[in-house]
């Protein structure tokens, strides 16, 4: 057995022991640590975390690490003691396992170019009820029915006691869980769903402005926390970036008019890249709009960040070249396939 010591983004330090056979992720889980995970197959990220001491295997065999050096946790077989150094805070690990429910599909809208609001009703649960309880931010892992195909969306509702269940999705041509949802899934279908999960959620203790920066159905969780800030009448200056490629893709940020006149201090810029003749929107992508915001406030921020890959790199290159410590960036990466 190896020893494995893991470091939290606050200090905490927790030990816990693995074999030279099972991944942390798992002897995490057996001592009772249910860190962020989604996939358990290495391709979603919400496990990676980085090993700065210690030797491993990766279970599949030897891949690519991360531009920050990261690896998934649930492939990380130690072959010494380990310490590793995990991206979140000790509250982001749960010391329960995600629960597992069912849901019936109540609504599927087209929601602008590309992308549609699935909305769902929970079934009653003998532990849980009806409630649909989570924090503004999470996800929760939804399978296709009579498959083992799941995918992990963001939450874009709120808290509520009636199961109501709010998610923006981007249909990617050739998806699995894209293709199911534009051709085969209607109102009555039930899923199986786990969750909610993860640990992109707001720091309400923080004195820092916030710049919340989104792009394509990376708006979801940002739409959820701005919600959550107007229902409790939040006055924290929180300037909101959503990046598109074109217009088109502005529809999902519909509801941006009503949130706006419950946050007096909530400033809006929608960014495109490649606008038509005519726009008179901030023209450019979201880290564009991020190098310039930055360059003119006078206190650094938080910045929560959600959306695919490309745009995730370029906005955190902005932040980190602008001296905007890490710690200060919280963020997590869509899955849209």
């Amino acid at each position: 057995m190896s020893e494995i010591t893991l470091i939290t983004r606050d200090g905490a330090k927790l030990n816990l022991a693995a074999s030279a056979t099972e991944t942390v992720l798992e002897a995490a889980e057996a001592a009772g640590l249910f860190l962020p995970a989604m996939c358990h197959e290495g391709s979603c990220g919400l496990c990676s975390a980085q090993v700065t001491q210690g030797d491993y295997t990766l279970r599949g065999g030897p891949r690519a690490a991360a531009a920050d050096g990261a690896i998934p946790l649930c492939l990380c077989m130690p072959q010494s003691a380990l310490t590793i150094e995990l991206p979140y805070p000790q509250s982001g690990i749960s010391q329960h396992s995600v629960p597992t429910r069912t849901a019936v599909i109540a609504a599927i809208i087209r929601a602008g170019s590309g992308a549609v609001t699935l909305t769902l009703s929970l079934q009653p649960d003998p532990e849980f009820g009806t409630a649909a309880d989570f924090t503004p931010g999470q996800y929760m892992e939804v399978t296709i029915p009579g498959t083992e195909i799941k995918r992990a969306y963001s939450l874009a509702n709120l808290p509520n006691w009636d199961g109501t269940l709010e998610f923006l999705i981007r249909l990617q041509p050739g998806g699995a869980f894209s293709s199911w949802l534009a051709h085969t899934a209607k109102p009555g279908d039930i899923l199986s769903l786990r969750g909610p999960a993860g640990r992109f959620v707001l720091d309400e203790t923080s004195p820092r402005p916030r710049i919340l920066v989104g792009g394509g159905c990376g708006f979801a969780p940002l739409l959820s926390m701005l919600r959550h800030l107007a229902d409790f009448g939040d006055t924290q200056p929180t300037h909101l970036i959503f990046g598109a490629n074109t217009e088109a893709e502005l529809g999902v940020a519909a509801p941006l008019e009503a949130l706006a006149a419950q946050l007096p201090n909530l400033t809006i810029c929608c960014a495109v890249w490649h606008p038509q003749a005519g726009w008179n929107g901030f023209t450019g992508t979201a880290a564009d709009a991020l190098a310039q915001y930055l360059d003119g406030a006078s206190v650094q921020p938080d910045i929560y960040l959600c959306g695919p890959p490309r745009l995730m790199e370029a906005v955190t290159r902005v932040a980190n070249d602008r001296g905007i410590p890490p710690a200060r960036i919280y963020s997590e990466q869509v899955q849209a396939r």
